[in-house]
C-alpha cells in the first residue's frame, strides 16, 4: 500500500502548548490579513492533552499576548498564586527561607496554579474554532526531506504493524503530510526533534542538554489540609546534598493538591531511583500534613529539559524549526516552561507566517532565533543560565552561588558555566553506597504498577517494541555489570526488568513496553547510549486526566 498525502502551508508535530499556539498565532495572523492558510497539527496522543503533564505554577505573559481576553474566554487558569514557601528539608523538620531572601525567580505573585492538560485542552478549543486542523492519534513517526534535503513535512506511522514486522489485519499504512514549514513541538526529547538536531548539526557549538524526571500525583484532600493558592517548593531530604533536585507542592481548587518531585539526570549513584526518592518524600512531616487523610487521584512522569540557554540546539532548519522543549526553552530556575512554550510557538508562527506571506517555502525561518534573542524571554533565560551549572556544586554552595548571581549580580555575570551530558555522570555501582528504600505503605507511598494504573496508559502488546536497543548484548555486559542496571531503577513506570529464564539461563533485560508512559528517561539516562525511544502506534501511551 503506498502512502497518501496531504498538503498544508504549515505542520505542526505535537498538540502541547507551544505547538498550539503556533498554530492558533498562524490563524490570527491570516485572519487579520485578510489571507487564507492551511494549518494542520498531529498529536501522538489519544487526545489534546492526554500525554501532558507538569506541576504547573504558569506565568500568563505569554498567554497574554496570545489571547489578551483569556479570562473572558474561560481560560482554566483558576487559582492565583497567594503564598510562596521555600523550605530547605532535613529528615525531620526544615527550614523556610524569608521571601525576601529568595531570588525573584522564585517569586509567583501573578501566577496561576494550573492543570496544564486542562490549559492544553482549551488552547485545542481554541485553535479548532479558528479552523486549525487537529488529527490526535497520529504520531509523526519520519521526517520527510525534498531533493535539496530540507524538511518538506512528515509520514506518521503505520497501523496494525504486529510485533514480527509483518502487516496485520488492520494494518493502514501512516499518511505523508507535506508543508512549506513544519514545526517540531514534541515536547522534551522528542525523537524527531532527536533526527534532526544530528542531521543538520543542530548542537554544534553549543553544549549538551542536561534534563531532570519530574514526577507527579494528583490528590484530593480534606478541607483542614488545603490552602488554595499556595506554592511550596523544598530542597535537600531525601536527596543527598550533591544530587540536584526538589519537590513541589501546589493547592489547586477544589480540594486538590498536585505534588511532585524533580531529580537531575545528572545524578551519579546508580543505585538512586527518582520514583522511590518521590515516594520517600511524600513522608516527610510537612508534606504529609498536606495529604494525609487524602486520595491519591492520578499519577504521571515526564523528563524535562534543564540545561538553560546554553544548551539550546540551533532552533532552525531548511524547511522547519524546533519549538517549546522540544528546544529546551523551560527555565528550570523558576519552575516553569510553559510561558516559555508559547512564546516559542508565537514567535515561529510569527517567522512562519511572514516567509509564506513572502512566496518562500523550505529555507530557514532566520527571524523566529532573530526576534527570540530581541524577546524579553531570551533576556529572562540569560539571566538564569547558569542555574543548573551552580547547584551541580552541591545543595547548599550551589544555592549560596545561585543567590550571589541573581541577587547582587541580577544575572549578569560575565561568565557562562558549562554542562555535561547526564548519561556520562553515573559511577560504577560498586563505588557508590547502596540506598535502602522503605516498602510502600499504601497510602502515602506506593509502588510502580499502582502508580501506573492511574496513568491510565495503554499500549497494543502485538506491535514492534517503541524502545529499541542498538545491542541486545549492552544491558547484561555493562549496564548490569558495572552499574547493576540502573534502567530498573531510573524508570518510572516498570518497563525495564532483569529476569532469568527457568531453564536456569543467565540474566536478560527484558522489557515491557506496554507500561511506557512516554517519559523518555532512558532515552537520556542509559550510560552507553543503546536504548532509543521512538513512537508507538498513535493514539497510545498515558491518558492523563488534567495533569
Amino acid at each position: 500500500m503506498e502512502r497518501e498525502s496531504m498538503e498544508f502551508d504549515v505542520l505542526i508535530v505535537g498538540g502541547g502548548p507551544a505547538g498550539l499556539t503556533a498554530a492558533i498565532r498562524l490563524k490570527q495572523l491570516a485572519e487579520a490579513k485578510g489571507r487564507d492558510i492551511a494549518v494542520c497539527l498531529i498529536e501522538k496522543a489519544a487526545e489534546i492533552g492526554a500525554h501532558i503533564l507538569s506541576g504547573a505554577v504558569m506565568d500568563p505573559r505569554a498567554l497574554t499576548e496570545l489571547f489578551p481576553d483569556w479570562k473572558e474566554r474561560g481560560a482554566p487558569l483558576d487559582t492565583a498564586v497567594t503564598e510562596d514557601q521555600v523550605i530547605f528539608l532535613n529528615e525531620s523538620g526544615g527550614h523556610m527561607v524569608p521571601n525576601s531572601l529568595l531570588p525573584d525567580c522564585f517569586i509567583n505573585h501573578g501566577n496561576y496554579i494550573v492543570r496544564l492538560g486542562n490549559v492544553s485542552k482549551w488552547l485545542g478549543e481554541q485553535a479548532e474554532s479558528l479552523g486549525v486542523e487537529i488529527y490526535p492519534g497520529f504520531a509523526g513517526s519520519e521526517v520527510l526531506y525534498d531533493e535539496t534535503g530540507a524538511v518538506k513535512g512528515v509520514a506518521t506511522g503505520d497501523m496494525g504493524v504486529l510485533k514480527d514486522g509483518s502487516h496485520g489485519p488492520t494494518y493502514q499504512p501512516g499518511m505523508e503530510l507535506h508543508a512549506k514549514y513544519t514545526l517540531f513541538a514534541e515536547g522534551c526529547r522528542g525523537h524527531l526533534g532527536k533526527q534532526l538536531e544530528a542531521r543538520f548539526k543542530l548542537r554544534d557549538g553549543v553544549d549538551p542538554q542536561t534534563y531532570g524526571i519530574g514526577l507527579k500525583e494528583l490528590w484530593e484532600v480534606p478541607t483542614d489540609n488545603h490552602r488554595p493558592g499556595l506554592v511550596v517548593h523544598t530542597a535537600g531530604w531525601p536527596l543527598p546534598s550533591d544530587t540536584y533536585g526538589g519537590g513541589f507542592v501546589y493547592h489547586l481548587e477544589n480540594r486538590l493538591v498536585a505534588v511532585g518531585y524533580v531529580v537531575g539526570l545528572d545524578y551519579a549513584n546508580p543505585h538512586l531511583s527518582p520514583f522511590e526518592e518521590f515516594q520517600r518524600y511524600k513522608t516527610h512531616p510537612t508534606i504529609r500534613g498536606f495529604l494525609e487523610g487524602g486520595k491519591r487521584l492520578a499519577y504521571g512522569a515526564r523528563a524535562i529539559t534543564a540545561g538553560g540557554l546554553q544548551s539550546q540546539p540551533k532552533l532552525v532548519f531548511p524547511g522547519g524549526a524546533l519549538i517549546g522543549d522540544d528546544a529546551g526553552f523551560l527555565n528550570a530556575a523558576r519552575i516553569k516552561g510553559s510561558h516559555a512554550a508559547i512564546k516559542s510557538g508565537l514567535l515561529a508562527a510569527e517567522a512562519a507566517f511572514e516567509a509564506i506571506s513572502a512566496g518562500r517555502q523550505n529555507d530557514e525561518l532566520t527571524a523566529f532565533p532573530e526576534t527570540f534573542k530581541a524577546s524579553w524571554l531570551h533576556a529572562e533565560l540569560r539571566k538564569t543560565r547558569n542555574f543548573k551549572p551552580y547547584m551541580k556544586k552541591g545543595l547548599w554552595l550551589g544555592s549560596l552561588l545561585f543567590g550571589i548571581d541573581q541577587k547582587l549580580l541580577r544575572g549578569k555575570a560575565p561568565w557562562t558555566l558549562r554542562n555535561r551530558a547526564d548519561h556520562t555522570t553515573l559511577r560504577p555501582a560498586a563505588e557508590c553506597p547502596k540506598i535502602d528504600y522503605p516498602k510502600p505503605d499504601g497510602k502515602l507511598s506506593f509502588d510502580r504498577l499502582s502508580s501506573v494504573f492511574l496513568s491510565n496508559t495503554n499500549h497494543e502488546e502485538d506491535q514492534p517494541c517503541h524502545l529499541r536497543l542498538q545491542d541486545a548484548a549492552i544491558p547484561i555486559a555493562v549496564n548490569l555489570a558495572i552499574y547493576n542496571a540502573p534502567e530498573q531503577r531510573y524508570c518510572p513506570a516498570g518497563v525495564y526488568e532483569i529476569v532469568s529464564d527457568s531453564e536456569g539461563d543467565g540474566p536478560r533485560l527484558q522489557i515491557n513496553a506496554q507500561n511506557c508512559i512516554h517519559c523518555k528517561t532512558c532515552d537520556i539516562k542509559d550510560p552507553m547510549q543503546n536504548i532509543t525511544w521512538v513512537s508507538p502506534q498513535g493514539g497510545e501511551g498515558p491518558i492523563y486526566q488534567g495533569m
